[in-house]
């Protein structure tokens, strides 16, 4: 599509200007970008093909011009990032089926004793995570993405493959720490894939990320299940064979182990390097529109990143939109089980592991198919609004299914299947938030270079939200069913409370995310500033 300073520029291509100043030929020039990107305010402080977009249309605004910025997706990269995103998810949740009794064995300990030291080896990996989550930011931002996603892959592979081979707790712990130090491989990829997508791509390509994650929470624990004690779980094939009953937990371990080494080889000869620094150019360099491109900055402090506009409050509803995930992810799977009279569902063990399933097929649903459209339609402050007026509703909807649930009539039992079902389809919608905050982490970036270091503030976030969350709101369910407190739905209660404090935090969410946002007519302005 011609823009109005094409034709301008055509017409004064050669002969004489106005004001009687010869001008040169046509043919001096390979592009008619060159002269507008040597005029270009811009063209030195941002990237050329961004820079040529603006310059090109500095006459003429146009709103809906396609900029050279709109790159397509890679989609190979994408998908060898997203196979090493499944190496964190199924590394943390594939000991979850069996960390009780590998506990109670190993430690000998009293049945009361176990839940608090399974506990504490779940809870390490994200504790030792969140710790040094924003070292391996920085580290990412120095010295390039992907030696630090190889690095981090191999780290918590063979982490990982050890932990089956703990004959102590001691061991246990510090093999689950180890894996929690190497856990770097969600930062640098999160920063990758906004590296690789544009405005237009990504939320397609998040969406893929997220449904990766998803992914990766359901094949964990069907890994460690499975494979758990195979002396005892297939005698026929395992049994008499000393080494599974010398170290019942080592097959799972073995496997998850190599998962994530196939996600090193993958990594470390597909995968692209994303972090393209600039370098100093000569002082007697020939290329006029090199010598005059400063380097890019080098990375921020962690401090001033906080300071940077718009950081501060989406970092809050960063937080805020995981703390709300986590809680409900942590409570659900108790609350189903109690029974309705004490204010749960009452559901059996396989109900329970269908209506997980459900939600996470309608959760995958909602990402993959819906969330790209309504972020292209309402921007993504727009679905995060909308997530967050939601969310509220979802919380309260909980009990009120318990009240029709014991009253125990037929008429109350087909009413809250038919809710629930509904439920089941619409709720995991608001999982659309955890996306949508991401995309807003991208939009608010100071920079490329900083985008590392701002994805691991992110996640230190997560990490400590997911170290401490799970046994803080059950404990809260606990403490309200024992204690009658609000009628026993203490927890529902706070979590709407939560909820609609989400519901206001995005509505202070920055320009930067909104859909009729155009960030190139806005970053002239504050270069000028």
């Amino acid at each position: 599509m011609p823009s109005s300073s094409s034709s301008n520029s055509s017409s004064s291509s050669s002969g004489k200007s106005d004001d009687g100043i010869p001008q040169p030929d046509a043919s001096d020039f390979t592009t008619e970008t060159t002269p507008l990107l040597a005029a270009s305010p811009v063209a030195v402080t941002a990237d050329p093909n961004v820079a040529s977009a603006i310059a090109e249309g500095s006459e003429s605004h146009h709103p809906l011009l396609a900029k050279p910025e709109d790159k397509p997706l890679p989609i190979l990269q994408i998908l060898f990032l997203c196979y090493a995103r499944l190496v964190e998810p199924i590394a943390f949740f594939s000991i979850f089926p069996f960390i009780n009794q590998m506990v109670q064995e190993n430690g000998h300990l009293d049945e009361v004793d176990v839940g608090f030291y399974g506990g504490l080896i779940e809870s390490l990996f994200s504790l030792t995570q969140m710790l040094v989550m924003l070292l391996w930011g920085r580290a990412a931002d120095r010295w390039g993405r992907k030696p630090v996603l190889v690095l981090s892959l191999v780290g918590v592979s063979a982490s990982t493959s050890s932990f089956g081979f703990s004959r102590s707790i001691w061991q246990m712990v510090v093999l689950r720490c180890l894996a929690g130090v190497f856990a770097g491989t969600i930062v640098t990829i999160r920063t990758m894939i906004s590296e690789h997508s544009t405005p237009r791509t990504q939320a397609r390509s998040f969406s893929w990320f997220a449904f990766t994650g998803n992914l990766g929470l359901f094949i964990g624990p069907l890994i460690g299940g499975a494979l758990a004690d195979p002396a005892h779980q297939y005698p026929n094939v395992f049994g008499g064979v000393r080494f599974f009953e010398q170290y019942p937990y080592a097959l799972s371990s073995i496997v998850v182990g190599c998962i994530g080494l196939t996600a090193v080889v993958t990594s470390a000869i597909f995968i692209e390097e994303t972090l393209h620094k600039t370098k100093k150019p000569a002082s007697g360099g020939s290329d006029g529109n090199e010598a005059n491109t400063p380097p890019k900055p080098e990375p921020t402090s962690t401090l001033s990143l906080l300071k940077a506009p718009g950081v501060g409050i989406v970092l809050y509803n960063y937080g805020h939109a995981m703390l709300l995930g986590l809680a409900y992810s942590a409570i659900v799977p108790v609350f189903w089980f109690t029974t309705p009279a004490l204010g749960g569902f009452g559901l059996s063990p396989l109900q329970i592991s269908l209506f997980m399933g459900l939600t996470g097929l309608s959760q995958a649903l909602w990402l993959l198919l819906a969330f790209p459209p309504l972020q292209h339609r309402f921007g993504t402050n727009g679905v995060l609004r909308a997530c967050g007026t939601a969310y509220p509703f979802f919380m309260v909807i909980m009990p009120i299914l318990n009240l029709i649930l014991a009253q125990g009539t037929h008429a109350a039992v087909v009413t809250f299947w038919c809710l629930t079902s509904v439920m089941l389809v619409l709720a995991p919608g608001v999982s659309m938030a955890f996306t949508g905050v991401q995309l807003a982490l991208n939009d608010v970036s100071p920079s490329p270079e900083s985008l590392g270091t701002l994805n691991a503030m992110a996640l230190t976030i997560t990490s400590g939200l997911r170290a401490f969350s799970p046994i803080l709101f059950t404990s809260l369910f606990a403490i309200g069913i024992k204690q009658h407190i609000l009628w026993g739905y203490l927890v529902w209660v706070i979590l709407t409370v939560i909820a609609i404090g989400f519901t206001i935090s995005t509505r202070f969410l920055p320009a930067a995310s909104e859909k009729d946002y155009d960030r190139d007519a806005v970053e002239p302005e504050r270069e000028q500033e």
